[in-house]
């Protein structure tokens, strides 16, 4: 059985944000600025392919932290198995923020929501067999506490966060071990 994180740490998504849109943005949209400010737009976000879902906070935050009055209304939780053409969310507010924000949030989603995929087919590959799917500390840098939860929201259970919380003897200990 999965063993869950806590909720995401709020001020962890908002630095994670914050360095994603600044890393996007520089020093404006030059595009979305071609767009009349008092501009509204009302989109959605649509399943394309079998997925699970997973990096809701971060996808929230991307667009809160451009303009909190862009109003996001989910229609799938976090780990649910989604079918293509599913509604995922509909997002409403200020076009500008919306057409800013909405790469770095579909790209959190998106890549969350693949590892949270690959792990529940891995999950669900094993069946009843008495096996658990464990990730490993091959993160992206920066992105190891989104990663992890992802495994979890896809079934899985994390090994161990960091070299701090479990010994794991590898080949390369033993090699030293050994003195070749």
């Amino acid at each position: 059985m999965a063993s869950p994180l806590p909720e995401p740490d709020v001020d962890l998504v908002r630095d994670d944000v914050a360095r994603a849109l600044a890393e996007d943005i520089g020093d404006g949209d030059c595009t979305a600025s071609l767009i009349p400010a008092n501009r509204s737009l009302a989109t959605r976000v649509v399943c394309r392919e079998d997925a699970v879902l997973a990096g809701r906070a971060w996808f929230d935050e991307a667009f809160h932290r451009l303009d909190t009055e862009i109003a996001i209304e989910w229609s799938a939780d976090e780990g649910e198995r989604l079918r293509p053409d599913r509604e995922v969310c509909r997002v409403q507010g200020p076009a500008r923020a919306i057409l800013t924000a909405e790469r770095t949030a579909l790209n959190f989603l998106m890549h969350l929501s693949g590892i949270a995929t690959l792990t529940r087919r891995m999950v669900d590959a094993v069946g009843e067999h008495p096996v658990r799917i464990l990730d490993t500390r091959k993160t992206t840098p920066g992105w190891r506490l989104l990663e992890k939860q992802a495994v979890v929201d896809g079934g899985g259970s994390n090994h161990r966060m960091g070299l701090y919380d479990r010994a794991m003897v590898k080949d390369n200990h033993l090699v030293v071990e050994a003195g070749t």
